[in-house]
């Protein structure tokens, strides 16, 4: 039994909270980037100053006393030996240490203090106590500690920008798939122009292997284009005249003359690279959360570290000793790996989103994707093509290919898209059509014409089935089962006599009833919306495995509806066209639009599938599920790393012959930067989809 719901209204109650959605991230109303501690900064800039500094750190080694009895050499002494180290430290500190300090003042400027913070004091507290040591203080100095501390910590940063850039380059490698010169059509001449200068409504020509410079409408030629770019499939798309190309795809060995749409920030490509950049920037509750936890660990380190200082000075230990143990605890306390716990995973998650062809403009709601409880779809342009094909021929007297044919070439000469339906699905079985005589056009009701000397009409059944020429049994049989199905039907008759009948209805999606079934599989309730007819809801509905769908439902009840299922107390998803489901995509707590193709810039949708697949749904939604599970898991190391490393930093594991050096520590700290930053990366080798598409 397949259930029938009848739309209902919501109460107010339900108003959703996406109706005061945040707008898309963006001008004064973008909030600040995780990153923005390393606004101005390049790996390039880490990594000059990594070698400077470890060139410098080679001689402060090797006059080291604790280096010399460990190695057990003394170092070649000259005068002024006892010099060495603490110049050089001062210029470790001043250049090395210098790119932390900057970034503390501004820290402290805006009364936010964080792991920049935590860096510039304590290698600020190692050098000052290292050169008083120097200038009498009584102590131990620890200029090769400072000096290792520093080198790690560029080593850190180097390969923490280093991760950054390279989970972008998919956006920079977008950015450069406009090429710099197009041929544009003057006067029946072609000639070379730069692509800015290109205005919508001029010609262009695109030779075979070169990419195409902004989007537009094929006038003239075939070819085939490889746009994986965009959707993320490598197969060549045939391309001819009618067709639309977008800018960055790559021409087969077809020449084709192009009239430009869409230029510059108007394209495709262009709109795509806006709204990754956007996702990339956007700001994450997980962020939120991992920044107030930053903060906290700042405040915890601060504390632990004077409380560390003087515990161990009231427990009679040297001062140089309770010195280290503090500067440990700021080093191993920054909060490195909870900075970048999360932003890594958005630039990883929004790459890999981008490959697949699906844009996140909302990421809250992309991240909220994972609670989920129902999906309700927009049947015509989503589960369906939105175009008719011909789902039955029904024949007498005669075969399905002879019907077929007969009838395709008489509606080869009509416009109407009926009409195509048929001569497409000849065109599909390679049947060719046959020339037609004395060809005439009814509006309204079919066309007639000669075929090898016989009078042949296809048209409406109420146009050609008369009293005088009824439907055969098999006909009326045909006829019977596609109207209960609310399928179109077209008659092909001969001399007034009924001899086929063609049932049409618009074509199924071909990865549609799968997406359905994962969707099922990941435990999701769906429900189909539609405004066409009951029979022809419930046929589709049967088709696909949907047992719940609404029926002649108006565009503006839909976003009634999605109310009323958000009512029932789960989370709902809702997949239209983008085009007249705006409100229903805001009501929703996730507004998925789905065959936006060129038209990506839906202000409605907090996710655009840019290729026309119903696949791309439970892909995207699995991919909210993977992002989740990668900001947790990097929550929970970057905070539960510091709760048994701060302990070990103070010392508290000294009774058993524990006890960390600052460099040690910060290689520690560096470490499960590290650890994080692989765990973020490995998000791209996720596999998205399980059901072949």
């Amino acid at each position: 039994m397949h259930e029938h719901h009848e739309p209902r209204t919501a109460t107010p109650e339900t108003r959703h909270a996406a109706a005061t959605r945040a707008p898309p991230p963006g001008g004064e109303e973008e909030l600040a980037h995780a990153h923005d501690r390393h606004a101005g900064h390049t790996p390039a800039m880490f990594r000059r100053r990594f070698f400077v500094c470890l060139i410098l750190t080679v001689p402060i080694l090797y006059f080291s006393p604790h280096i010399q009895d460990l190695l057990g050499y003394r170092a070649v002494p000259f005068p002024g030996a006892a010099l060495v180290s603490p110049l050089l430290a001062t210029v470790l500190y001043l250049y090395g240490g210098g790119v932390f300090l900057e970034g503390a003042r501004s820290e402290l400027r805006q009364r936010a203090p964080g792991m920049m913070t935590l860096v510039a004091l304590a290698i600020s507290v190692a050098f000052l106590y290292s050169l008083a040591v120097t200038f009498g203080l009584p102590g131990e100095s620890f200029y090769w500690e400072l000096a290792t501390l520093i080198d790690v910590m560029l080593l850190g940063h180097w390969l923490e920008l280093a991760s950054v850039r390279g989970a972008s380059r998919a956006l920079e490698h977008l950015a450069s798939l406009i090429p710099s010169v197009a041929h544009r059509f003057v006067d029946h001449t072609v000639e070379d122009v730069p692509v800015r200068t290109l205005r919508a409504g001029e010609r262009i020509l695109i030779r075979p292997g070169e990419q195409v410079p902004a989007d537009g409408i094929v006038v003239a030629g075939t070819s085939s284009m490889n746009e994986a770019f965009l959707t993320g499939e490598s197969l060549p798309v045939p391309k001819r005249p009618g067709d639309e190309v977008v800018a960055g795809a790559v021409n087969g060995d077809g020449a084709l003359t192009v009239q430009v749409t869409r230029t510059g920030e108007q394209t495709t490509l262009s709109q795509i690279v806006r709204l990754v950049r956007e996702a990339e920037r956007s700001r994450s509750r997980y962020q939120t959360l991992a920044d107030r936890a930053a903060f906290w660990l700042v405040i915890i380190a601060l504390v632990v570290g004077g409380v560390t200082f003087v515990g161990w000075l009231a427990l009679g230990a040297r001062l140089a000793f309770a010195v280290t143990r503090a500067v440990t605890v700021l080093v191993i306390a920054c909060p490195h790996a909870l900075g970048l716990a999360i932003p890594l995973v958005i630039v990883n998650a929004t790459a890999l989103s981008a490959q697949h062809g699906i844009l996140v403009r909302n990421r809250e709601a992309f991240e909220r994707a994972k609670d989920l409880g129902v999906v309700a779809f927009d049947k015509t342009g989503t589960l369906t093509e939105g175009v008719f094909g011909v789902r039955h021929v029904g024949v007498a007297g005669l075969d399905e290919a002879e019907a077929l044919r007969l009838a395709a070439s008489l509606e080869t000469l009509s416009e109407h898209s009926l009409a195509r339906a048929i001569v497409d699905e000849a065109t599909r079985r390679g049947i060719r059509p046959v020339p037609v005589r004395d060809f005439r056009a009814f509006p309204g009701s079919g066309v007639e014409g000669m075929i090898d000397g016989r009078s042949y009409r296809v048209g409406r059944i109420e146009w050609i089935v008369t009293g005088a020429a009824p439907l055969p049994t098999e006909l009326a049989t045909t006829v019977a089962e596609a109207e209960e199905r609310g399928e179109s039907i077209i008659v092909l008759a001969a001399d007034a006599k009924p001899l086929a009948v063609f049932a049409l209805a618009d074509r199924l999606r071909p990865t549609s009833r799968a997406a359905v079934e994962e969707l099922q599989t990941m435990g999701l309730g769906i429900v189909m919306v539609t405004g066409d007819a009951e029979a022809v809801a419930r046929t589709v509905a049967r088709e696909l495995g949907i047992s719940r769908y609404y029926a002649r439902v108006l565009p503006g009840d839909k976003a009634r509806l999605v109310e009323a299922l958000r009512a029932e107390g789960r989370p709902v998803a809702f997949v239209g066209d983008g085009i007249n489901d705006a409100p229903a995509l805001v009501a929703a707590d996730l507004g998925i639009a789905i065959g936006a193709g060129t038209n990506v810039a839906i202000e409605s949708a907090d996710l655009i599938l840019v290729e026309s697949d119903p696949l791309d749904v439970p892909r995207s939604l699995r991919l909210s599920r993977l992002t989740y599970a990668k900001m947790i898991q990097n929550l929970f190391w970057a905070t539960g790393y510091n709760a048994i490393a701060i302990p070990l930093a103070a010392g508290v594991a000294m009774p058993w012959g524990i006890v960390l050096s600052p460099a040690v520590g910060a290689l520690l700290m560096s470490l499960s930067t590290i650890i994080v930053a692989i765990n973020a990366t490995t998000l791209r080798q996720a596999r998205l989809a399980t059901t072949p598409g």
